[in-house]
């Protein structure tokens, strides 16, 4: 599958030291979570109804940021895509 855009949980200095990935495709929005235990979650695009982004004062340092998403997706409704960059 083609990704247009893949990245990690980042801590807050911006290292990518998580078990926390995030993948974004033409149609689909994935979440994994976890190291012993893997968590995957998926969100249809169409399903997104808003999009936030938040960024601290230590995020824009470290030039990441926090993106709250609303979907109308039963098991996710409100999520965060915490600390990544670009």
């Amino acid at each position: 599958m083609d990704y247009l855009w893949k990245d990690r949980h980042r801590t807050l200095f911006g290292l990518p030291w998580s078990f926390t990935k995030y993948s974004l495709s033409e149609e689909r929005l994935f979440i994994e979570k976890g190291f012993f235990t893997i968590i995957s979650d998926e969100v249809r695009l169409y399903r997104i109804l808003d999009v936030h982004l938040e960024r601290t004062f230590l995020q824009r340092i470290f030039g990441v940021g926090t993106i709250i998403v609303q979907s109308s997706d039963k098991s996710l409704g409100i999520f965060q895509i915490k600390s990544v960059k670009k």
